[in-house]
């Protein structure tokens, strides 16, 4: 749902940024590359120690490269296979770094087991509901249906969540330290689901096509004779 929306207001936003850094000669890929490499450096690095309202900035100012970087081989009309290919790579590079920032703070000075393993379920839940729709478009399934929980919704609700817990070092009150426990379990839950609603999907689109498979081919029983010789 925030795809559909979020993606085109921060199209419009930031084309003009997009236009710029195409005159100055950077490249799409080279965006996709350096955005990726943020977006790591900032979970990597403040994550595992704690310092989520840090982390959650350095990671937001990169992860817009995600647009960026479509916008610019769309106005410079280089768009291809590669580059959609590069992106959707680093993207799920990208998620996976998030997550397990997380996991590793919670596995280390968070002392908490079940949130680092709550962290690592919504890594591996997050790269599995992006491959089930990717391999059902693969054997050529259309996979008409996005689900519950997306990228979009994975990212916003646990950076929002990690940057308001990230607060209490400025002396909010420390209550606002569960925001992102309940972010990930609500992160962990969504992705089931929305796994669930695309496999389920896929299984029905599948009966579906090779019943048509069946139906289209000629049939391999002999023809009826109408009648002997004369």
């Amino acid at each position: 749902m925030l795809n559909k929306y979020a993606r085109a207001f921060f199209t419009r936003v930031l084309t003009p940024f997009a236009a710029f850094l195409l005159r100055r000669g950077v490249s799409p890929d080279a965006v996709t590359l350096i955005g990726t490499a943020g977006v790591v450096a900032g979970a990597l690095v403040f994550f595992p120690r704690g310092e989520f309202f840090w982390g959650t900035i350095v990671i937001t100012l990169f992860v817009f490269s995600d647009l960026v970087d479509g916008n610019m081989a769309r106005q410079a009309g280089v768009s291809s296979r590669w580059g959609a290919f590069l992106d959707s790579t680093l993207d799920r590079v990208a998620d996976a770094a998030i997550f397990g920032g997380l996991a590793l703070w919670y596995a280390g000075s968070g002392h908490d087991n079940m949130l680092c393993a709550v962290a690592i379920f919504c890594l591996a839940s997050g790269q599995v509901v992006s491959y089930t729709k990717a391999r059902g478009e693969s054997i050529g399934l259309p996979v008409a249906v996005n689900g519950l929980v997306e990228r979009a919704e994975r990212l916003v609700v646990s950076l929002v969540a990690a940057g308001l817990s990230g607060l209490q070092t400025f002396g909010v009150p420390s209550w606002i330290g569960v925001l992102l426990p309940a972010a990930l379990w609500l992160v962990a839950v969504g992705s089931l689901i929305t796994l669930v609603q695309r496999v389920v999907t896929v299984r029905r689109e599948a009966a579906e096509a090779d019943a048509a498979d069946r139906a289209a081919a000629p049939s391999d029983a002999p023809a009826g004779s109408d009648g002997g010789a004369g």
